[in-house]
């Protein structure tokens, strides 16, 4: 039986996921996770970038279906949907701080993060890059610590490609195209390095609540988003089939949970979130799930996924 109503031999998703290296011009105070600091400072400048109306909310601007800002920061959700009715969708960039640690870089020193452009995103990398220059021109964390573009380099699973220096002006022609390999048999380990954050109504599922129907099911829903919204085919799964075949999925946890505090400008309030980190391994008929498993080492899982939570890797298959 076929439990998908579209399903390409392998699926492809265009994923350009880039490595940005700065050196530091006046000190930069991180946070133990800079992700959210990151993704702040960079939608700033991409909105005084990219906003010719300066309206003072995108969902009155007139230009918002053709706005960079919107197309990358605020996409905006159909207005009618099959499934459910969506408030929003998923953002076709995922922003990867630095490693885990509070530190002080100084003058002269390497600051080195990742991001993540999906499908047609892809094409606004040149604005994307004006935005970064801009937001650590300006400042940012404590003390506005600021720091100069050095390169951006591509890094697919092949070696890494670099595709734009401040001196050359212009971004080398690359490819972006990723395609799902085929399973490799039915146990997969996972390294979950970031928080992985899933919730239940609302309800974070820590160490002891977590499932792998939780697990499987967030990654099947978001690569399936994904693909609609931005990717070149559109993986439909049968989630009724799918969430079934969990309860034939065995996992070996050896998971604990991280906090993490952040403050939120709109909501002017301290944010706890936390989620699981360490190792997952999954066996069982895993044939059906592995696009989304796959993919979801760019992707991400879970909340916050666009400034790096549920970051994880295959260590294994």
């Amino acid at each position: 039986m076929n439990h998908y109503l579209t399903e390409p031999a392998s699926p492809v998703l265009s994923l350009g996921r880039y490595r940005l290296d700065w050196r530091v011009t006046r000190a930069i105070r991180l946070p133990d996770y800079a992700g959210s600091m990151l993704r702040g400072a960079f939608g700033h400048a991409l909105r005084n970038i990219g906003c010719i109306t300066r309206e003072k909310e995108c969902t009155t601007c007139p230009l918002r279906q053709d706005c960079p800002y919107t197309t990358l920061f605020e996409p905006i959700p159909p207005e009618h949907h099959p499934l459910q009715d969506f408030s929003r969708i998923p953002v076709p960039y995922i922003i990867e701080p630095p490693e885990w640690g509070a530190r002080v870089l100084h003058p002269g020193d390497t600051l080195t993060f990742h991001f993540t452009l999906v499908s047609r995103a892809v094409e606004e990398l040149p604005i994307a890059i004006l935005a970064w220059r801009r937001a650590l021109a300006r400042g940012i964390g404590p003390g506005d610590g600021q720091a100069e573009l050095t390169g951006v380099w591509l890094e697919q699973p092949e070696s890494p490609l670099a595709v734009y220096t401040p001196e050359s002006g212009s971004i080398r022609k690359h490819d972006t195209q990723l395609i799902c390999p085929p399973p490799s048999g039915d146990r997969v380990r996972l390294h979950l390095m970031t928080p992985l954050r899933l919730q239940n109504n609302g309800v974070p599922l820590k160490v002891q609540t977590i499932t792998e129907r939780a697990l499987l099911m967030a990654l099947v829903r978001r690569f399936a988003l994904v693909s609609e919204f931005y990717g070149e085919t559109h993986w439909q799964p049968d989630f009724h089939h799918l969430s079934a075949l969990t309860d034939s999925i065995q996992g070996h946890r050896q998971l604990s949970w991280r906090d993490w505090k952040r403050y939120s400008n709109r909501q002017q309030q301290e944010m706890v979130l936390g989620g699981v980190t360490g190792r997952w391994d999954l066996r069982g008929e895993l044939a059906a799930f592995w696009p989304a498993l796959w993919f979801g080492q760019w992707l991400h899982a879970g909340k916050n996924a666009s400034f790096g939570l549920g970051h994880y890797e295959i260590l294994a298959a």
